[in-house]
């Protein structure tokens, strides 16, 4: 928005030149990291306030952590707060004309809007489980298969119309469209080489990895500050990424498919970043306020729509590694379980209790030293990440 602001005010006289600098990319994005901390940080009372006005408290499920149960009735819903910062902050600082931040943005509040029915059904209906799985898997996969049908013509084509052209195209044709190489899957260390996927491929490994790292962030959010940081990381890390496929300069030089356009996400990303910290201030350990699911499905579908625009879906399961063990942690102890009670009569837990950071708790340590720990390994494996983008 401040970007045409500026450029119109540049054709009315030569006085506002010094608005050029709008154009720099590198510029709008630290103004808008900036102005999603401010605002993060100062409406934060406010929506705190609110919360607790209107007796929105986290309820504790009984089979949880004894030593939770202090935690009961603190606020949650406080992702409200992280997706008003990044909303107002991309909107004002992003080409309005990209499409890339566009669908983000979409998807992003979408995942958010479902995850707000579920911590409401937690809260009026004082029901710990919220929304049901096959209702919340339902529209995370009409949200998560609509994004994939179109990043998977996107990718190539800068323009909206010529999308819906090979979309038609690609179901007249009997759904038998080849992608260019830079619509496959890219392997980290290695120069130009990717795995063809076909616009099938594309869909379902597109849906995978947005629903996926949804569910997966939303499996973190544990423990006070545990999802945050690791969230604000991983999406700063991915910024880079976006700039280096966005510049056709930075891109060749590094051996990176050039995506016209997917530059702008940097916005979005340094947006997503000023509201995690923003947040954090609030969420630190002893936690005024809880994302809770609004605020946890919207920056794992976030994180997973962005890896998919610019290719970096292999890359993203390395620096998100935390979020991926502490899926499978829950994914293995539930099928042991069933596998074993079905089997055996008694069902055997590996973990003494998913996921993860709760069994690390049962073996003695203390919430603050699991946090913070697993920000260090999130911190390690984003370094990771981001080697590739020389080593390669």
């Amino acid at each position: 928005m401040l970007l045409s602001l500026a450029q119109w005010l540049q054709t009315l006289s030569p006085e506002f030149g010094f608005l050029r600098v709008f154009q720099y990319l590198t510029f709008r994005a630290v103004m808008a990291a900036l102005t999603s901390l401010l605002i993060g940080l100062a409406a934060g009372p406010y929506v705190i306030r609110r919360l607790t006005e209107l007796k929105i408290g986290q309820p504790i499920r009984g089979y949880g952590m004894e030593s939770h149960m202090s935690k009961s009735g603190t606020p949650t819903m406080g992702g409200v707060l992280i997706l008003l910062a990044i909303a107002v902050s991309t909107l004002l600082w992003f080409d309005l004309s990209n499409r890339f931040v566009w669908i983000v943005l979409l998807v992003t509040l979408g995942f958010g809007a479902i995850g707000w029915v579920d911590d409401w059904r937690k809260v009026v209906n004082k029901d710990p489980e919220g929304m049901r799985s096959r209702e919340k898997y339902f529209w995370q996969s009409v949200i998560g298969l609509l994004a994939a049908l179109y990043l998977v013509f996107s990718i190539s084509e800068s323009s909206n119309l010529r999308v819906m052209e090979l979309f038609f195209q690609w179901v007249r044709s009997g759904f038998d469209v080849n992608l260019p190489p830079k619509a496959g899957l890219l392997l980290p260390f290695f120069k130009e080489v990717s795995y063809p996927l076909g616009v099938l491929g594309f869909v379902i490994l597109t849906y995978l990895v947005i629903v996926g790292s949804s569910n997966a962030v939303n499996l973190t959010d544990g423990l006070d500050g545990l999802a945050i940081m690791p969230v604000v990381l991983v999406g700063s890390a991915l910024g880079v990424f976006a700039y280096v496929t966005g510049s056709a300069v930075f891109s060749k030089y590094l051996f990176f498919p050039h995506i016209s356009g997917s530059g702008e996400l940097l916005i979005f990303c340094s947006a997503l970043a000023g509201s995690g910290l923003a947040f954090l201030w609030f969420n630190t350990h002893p936690a005024q306020v809880f994302m809770g699911d609004v605020g946890a499905l919207a920056l794992g579908a976030a994180l997973g729509t962005v890896a998919v625009i610019v290719r970096q879906e292999i890359v993203l399961a390395i620096m998100g590694g935390i979020f991926v063990v502490e899926a499978l942690s829950v994914m293995v102890q539930v099928s042991y379980f069933k596998y074993t009670k079905k089997k055996f009569g008694t069902g055997v837990r590996l973990l003494k209790m998913a996921p993860l950071h709760h069994h690390f708790e049962k073996q003695g340590w203390k919430e603050t030293q699991v946090v913070v720990r697993f920000w260090i390994i999130t911190f390690l494996l984003c370094l990771v990440g981001l080697s590739t983008l020389k080593l390669r």
